[in-house]
Order: structure tokens, then C-alpha cells, then sequence
């Protein structure tokens, strides 16, 4: 799990999400390109965060993928990012 903690730890140190949800999605990828035989390639992270105010849909995600940066080099072939706002998480 150390993927995921990086995610976790990484996104929570720069956003102080009110919700973090990140799922682990390599399971159903198994032997497709990019898949890694231990697992933790491919994510689905719901990030609700204060932080998202006033930023595009496009920032958002640019934001998320420099906090990640090492790890989309490394260990991350997908990610699939929901970035809200505590209004638009209702």
C-alpha cells in the first residue's frame, strides 16, 4: 500500500480535504499495458477540498498531478481524478 499512502499523504498535506476517497482499480487491470504485477497502478481518487475555490476543473487536476509528479513516473499508470469543492459535493 505504499502507493497509496504517498497519494494520501501527499494530497492531504497540500489540500486538507474535508473527503478523500482513493480506490485501488489494478485488480480489474491485470495484465493490460501498464499494469504492475504488484498491484497500485491504477487509481480513482475523490478529492472535496476548500482548496479547489475559484480554480478550473483543468487547474484542479494540473494541481493534483505536480503533488503526484514522482509517483505518476514510477508507479502510477492511471489516475482518474473527481476534484470537488465542499459547495459541489452536495
Amino acid at each position: 500500500m505504499r502507493v497509496t499512502e504517498a497519494i494520501e499523504d501527499k494530497i492531504t498535506a497540500e489540500l486538507q480535504p474535508v473527503r478523500l476517497k482513493i480506490e485501488d482499480e489494478s485488480a480489474s487491470h491485470q495484465g493490460h499495458a501498464g499494469a504492475r504485477p504488484e498491484g497500485e497502478s491504477h487509481f480513482r481518487v475523490v478529492i472535496v477540498s476548500a482548496k479547489f475555490e475559484g480554480m478550473k476543473p483543468l487547474a484542479r487536476q494540473r494541481l493534483i498531478y505536480r503533488l503526484l509528479a514522482d509517483e505518476m513516473k514510477t508507479d502510477i499508470h492511471a489516475l482518474a481524478l473527481t476534484t470537488l469543492t465542499p459547495d459541489e459535493d452536495r
